[in-house]
This record gives C-alpha cells, sequence and structure tokens, in this order.
C-alpha cells in the first residue's frame, strides 16, 4: 500500500515497524483482547492508497489490521468503526467478508483508531496482467461472480442484522452531491470548471431511488479476493470504509465505471477488463444485475457520472496529500492528471446520455 507519512507524527513505531503501527504497543493489546501473547511483526499490504491496511505476524498466526491514514484526513472519511460493525453484521449473511475479531476507539495506543480481522487466504486481481492470466471460462464465472455477490449484499435486510441506522436513506442522492462538493472544497488543490460542471449536471438530473440497501461504496474486482485456484468464487470483499444506507444503482455505477474504462482513464487500482477474453460487456453486466435484483436500470448514466465525481474528488485527495509530501511510493506524480482525465471522461458519457438534464 502506498501510505501517506506525516513527519509530525511522534509515535513511535518499534523497531523495525512501518510508519503507523507500534508493534511493541499492540503486542499487549493482542494479548489482553485476543489471546495471543509474544513478538509481533508487520508489513504494509499493497492495494489501496486510502486507509493503511498491515499483515500482522505472531508465528504462524495472521492477522489483518486497518487504521486511517497519517495525513489530510477529510471529515466523514476513514471511519474505522463504521467498517468493523458493517463487517460484523455481515459475517452472518451470505455476502462474503472477512471475520472481524476486535475494534479499538484508543487513539493513544497508535495514533488512531484501529481494527482487527482475520486474514484471508486468497488472491486479488490488481491488473491488466493479472486478468489476462485467466482462461475465457474463469473470466466468465469471476465476472457472474462479482454481479451476482453485488446482488447479494444489495438483498440483505440491514434491519435484520442490526444496521437499520447504518445511514439515512432519504435523500441519499443529493447528500451525495453535496456533501462530495464539500469534500473537493477541502481538497483542490487547483480551480477544475469541469468538475463544477459535472456538479451542477448531477444536481439537475437527480432521479428518485428506489428501496435502499447496505451500500459498499467502492466496489470493484480488485476490492474482492479470489479463492485460490478458483476465480469463479469470491472468499472476501474489502475496503469498507464507505459503506452506508442508500441507493444500491450508486454501487452498480462505480463499478460499471471501472469495468469499462479506457486504458488512458483507469485510476488507482481499477481494471479495463470488458474488452478482456470472457468477461462479461457492460450491457451484460447490467442485465445480470437487473435479473437478480429486479431493479430499474433506465436511469445508469447518472449513477455512473457520479462514481466519476465521486472518484476524482477522492483522487483530488491524494494528490493534495502527494503535494503536501505526504505519500509514500511511486506513481502520485500523475494524480492531477488522472483527475482531468476522469472528470473529461464523464461529461463526455454525459453529453450522449438520454436523461436531458445530464446532458446540460
Amino acid at each position: 500500500m502506498d501510505s501517506p507519512v506525516d513527519p509530525h507524527d511522534t509515535k513511535s513505531p518499534g523497531a523495525g515497524a512501518p510508519p503507523g503501527v507500534d508493534l511493541d504497543v499492540l503486542a499487549r493489546y493482542f494479548a489482553d483482547h485476543l489471546g495471543s501473547d509474544g513478538e509481533l511483526t508487520a508489513e504494509v499490504i499493497a492495494g489501496g492508497r486510502s486507509n493503511l491496511t498491515y499483515l500482522i505476524r505472531r508465528g504462524d498466526e495472521r492477522w489483518v489490521l486497518r487504521r486511517p491514514p497519517l495525513g489530510h484526513v477529510l471529515p466523514t472519511a476513514h471511519d474505522m468503526q463504521r467498517e468493523y460493525r458493517v463487517l460484523d453484521a455481515l459475517g452472518a449473511t451470505d455476502v462474503p467478508v472477512p471475520r472481524v475479531h476486535a475494534f479499538c476507539d484508543d487513539v493513544e495506543l497508535i495514533g488512531a483508531p484501529f481494527y482487527v480481522m482475520e486474514n484471508v487466504e486468497g488472491v486479488i486481481l490488481r491488473d491488466a496482467e493479472a486478468t489476462a492470466k485467466l482462461t475465457s471460462d474463469e473470466a466468465r464465472a469471476c465476472s457472474e461472480q462479482l454481479v451476482d455477490v453485488l446482488a447479494r449484499l444489495h438483498s440483505v435486510d440491514y434491519d435484520g442484522v442490526g444496521l437499520s441506522d447504518f445511514g439515512r436513506p432519504d435523500g441519499y442522492l443529493e447528500r451525495q452531491v453535496r456533501r462530495w462538493g464539500e469534500q473537493w472544497k477541502r481538497s483542490k488543490t487547483r480551480e477544475l470548471a469541469g468538475i463544477d460542471d459535472l456538479a451542477r449536471r448531477l444536481r439537475a438530473a437527480l432521479p428518485d431511488s428506489g428501496s435502499p440497501t447496505i451500500v459498499h461504496g467502492d466496489y470493484r474486482l480488485d476490492n474482492t479476493m479470489l479463492a485460490p485456484g478458483d476465480p469463479g468464487t469470491i472468499v472476501a470483499v474489502l475496503d469498507w470504509e464507505m459503506a452506508t444506507l442508500g441507493d444500491p444503482l450508486a454501487d452498480l455505477g462505480l463499478f460499471l465505471l471501472y469495468w469499462g474504462q479506457a486504458d488512458e482513464r483507469v485510476i488507482a487500482t481499477g481494471q479495463a477488463v470488458a474488452s478482456q477474453p470472457g468477461f462479461l460487456d457492460a450491457d451484460e453486466v447490467v442485465d445480470r444485475y437487473a435479473a437478480a435484483t429486479g431493479r430499474d436500470v433506465g436511469q445508469l448514466d447518472f449513477y455512473v457520472a457520479l462514481a466519476a465525481y465521486k472518484l476524482a474528488i477522492i483522487v483530488e485527495g491524494i494528490n493534495a496529500r502527494f503535494q503536501m509530501g505526504k505519500t509514500v511510493g511511486e506513481g502520485f506524480d500523475t494524480m492531477g492528471a488522472l483527475v482531468d482525465g476522469i472528470v473529461d471522461g464523464a461529461l463526455d458519457r454525459a453529453n450522449r446520455s438520454d436523461i436531458p438534464a445530464l446532458r446540460g
């Protein structure tokens, strides 16, 4: 993982620990809460550019620890307790998630809240090179499973699993556009007329939402883990930091944004897989989802545009951390240009939409 580092953080990580964890403190915490006594080691798990994820080891035992980034944390973002709560609730459903072990809100321990979950064994397809290794049959099974798991998530009775107060579904779409606009003001490093235009069109084109569901908020191929040797089985859906209750088509819109991106607009760890042999194309994804859920998908252009709006603002936040010198790793110098590409792509799709207000 590429992790932003705060040079003013005075929390000592302990010998050999990556930034953001204190192994001596965690060893005592694990002994008290997980019944595992002894020296720990930690390494950053690759893949994300937002919350920090670590593999914690003690002998043959393995756990995963999640905590917020060390710098430029936006209001309402990186809520560890929400992640923990939704994972705990979904553990009793047919949505595959890691089992959670403990949540800690004492920021004095490692400088931030964190939670600990099981280390699931599996494969994450992070790039085109990885997906290209799948046979055509494996690619189809993988993409069908992705759609089916998303449909299963959206069929969960959130009242029944104790999440009735997990979000405010009424007014979800209007609130999303407004709140992400506020995040843009906090994150932006420059003025960008295109994102203002996109926000205006989204406000004008707000559709009526259907019945609300649990929304993952960042559902895509590389936020799922596949069974070793079986790409047609998802063993864990990961990265629940943006989960809430709301309009499930927001998840489908973001999934489609990643699924069909042109190479020059692929951002972060998204993959343009729709054109690879065996994978469902975008229309097949939509048809399969609609058949599984019974949802009206006639307004999907809005949801894809909303997904692009949110993604552009997230990436601008990464760009802001890079410009403040609070990132570690390579590739961050291209983030600003990627924001422009995401916005331009969204406006291009909006201009061709059947939704008059979205055309501007």
